[in-house]
């Protein structure tokens, strides 16, 4: 693709190579460098990292269900009365315990799995912020650029206006031309600077949206070492079959559905029959305590629960369970209709604003060679000064649709490489 290049503009390209230099080289920046620091700044990306990190730990804590457990407890006692020497009666008991459940109906390992699924889509959770951020991080920074753009076409535009007028005030001491015409450049003098102050403004607020997004109190000017009007290749458009594999929402809607089915396991494990064992111990005084004399004993239990009868309670668990699993299965269904019909616009805009920026790039070509003419038959005296101020007109016009058409085409690959999680 060519860059935003003519004879007129030639000005303008000099005018923004000055900028960029008489800029301190501290505040350069890439656009991968500037998605690295949207990255660091983001609260969003940090709580999806805090919540893969608590679906983490439920899913360790899950697999400590498969684990028996050691427990223990303790008791000192001493009775309000006395023997008959008048001594207290006192004493003591240490009972440490080891239990561990042998068949639990199916729910301990049903849970966990339900939990490791649940971490499964925090990760894919975090891609998808991943995903927003990148989109959001790319599109302040070609808007920046955009912007930029525009006021320097506005100051080269302002700058071309008061040399016109210029030629028309010498014209205009000499006889040669009417007021009439020089009150015409003079109005659209004072339009141009009236435009320079609003895009200068726009530059501002897209200037405070670059830095807010990175959380940079930095108020100057930046260098993007990367332009709207630099190369940008198209890219290749994706399969369905790839982006349902590459989509984390997509992921993220095939694991619930299977999260509901760990859950219907879990409704209905609870009223299946269970089995544990424990292993206890016990070093305790005698009752009553007469000669402070300890002893330790021990029992090994088998327990064994079945649910009997419970006035349908499964039935309904089980049902309400199910229907959570059909809620899954339909959004996933609404999911891949919104991805191929996302994916669909995407690539249209792609394509649309490629075709666009492509005509607009001819167009100005043409009103750079007019306005280049237009000028010089003035200043021969073969044309007027309507004439000149037309081809300025038309060629700000022109140069502002190419500016916005690169912008446009910058913004729809990022936001297809959103939709179709490209890395």
């Amino acid at each position: 693709m060519n860059n935003l290049s003519n004879t007129p503009i030639l000005r303008l390209a000099v005018f923004v190579t000055a900028l960029c230099l008489a800029i301190p080289t501290y505040s350069q920046i890439t656009l991968a460098e500037y998605r690295q620091s949207v990255y660091a700044a983001s609260p969003e990306l940090a709580n999806a990292a805090a919540i893969k990190e608590q679906s983490y730990s439920t899913m360790r804590q899950e697999r400590t269900s498969f684990l028996p457990s050691l427990s223990a407890s303790g008791s000192l006692k001493s009775a309000l009365r006395r023997s008959a020497e008048g001594d207290k009666f006192w004493g003591f008991a240490m009972q440490p315990s080891i239990s561990q459940t042998i068949y639990g109906g199916g729910a301990i390992r049903a849970a966990f799995n339900q939990a490791m699924t649940g971490y499964e889509s925090s990760q894919y959770n975090e891609q998808a912020v991943m995903l927003y951020m990148r989109y959001a991080a790319d599109y302040a920074y070609w808007n920046l650029s955009a912007q930029q753009l525009y006021k320097a076409a506005t100051d080269e535009y302002v700058s071309i206006i008061k040399s016109l007028y210029r030629v028309v005030q010498e014209r205009f001491a000499e006889g040669y031309v009417a007021k009439g015409d020089m009150l015409q450049v003079e109005a659209r003098l004072s339009d141009a600077e009236y435009s320079q102050l609003t895009l200068q403004n726009n530059y501002d607020v897209a200037l405070h949206s670059f830095n807010n997004l990175r959380s940079s109190a930095q108020s100057g000017d930046v260098i993007l070492l990367e332009s709207i009007i630099d190369s940008i290749p198209m890219p290749r458009r994706v399969t369905v079959e790839e982006l349902a594999l590459r989509r984390p929402d997509i992921q993220m809607a095939e694991l619930a559905i299977r999260s509901a089915q760990w859950g219907t396991k879990i409704a209905r494990s609870a009223y299946n029959p269970t089995i544990s064992a424990n292993v206890s111990g016990s070093w305790h005084t005698f009752t009553p305590n007469l000669s402070n004399k300890t002893y330790v004993d021990g029992a090994a239990v088998i327990s064994l629960s079945v649910p009997i009868f419970h006035w349908g309670e499964r039935r309904y668990a089980v049902a309400r369970a199910r229907a959570d699993e059909r809620i899954a299965e339909n959004n996933l269904e609404n999911a891949l209709d919104d991805m191929l019909q996302e994916e669909a616009d995407g690539w249209s805009a792609l394509n649309n604003s490629y075709s666009q920026m492509q005509s607009s790039l001819k167009n100005l070509q043409i009103a750079g060679e007019n306005l280049s003419i237009s000028t010089y038959s003035y200043q021969e005296g073969q044309a007027t000064v309507l004439d000149v101020l037309q081809a300025q007109i038309s060629w700000i016009q022109i140069y502002t649709n190419a500016i916005t058409a690169r912008f446009n085409y910058a913004v729809a690959v990022s936001a297809y490489m959103r939709l179709t999680a490209e890395d």
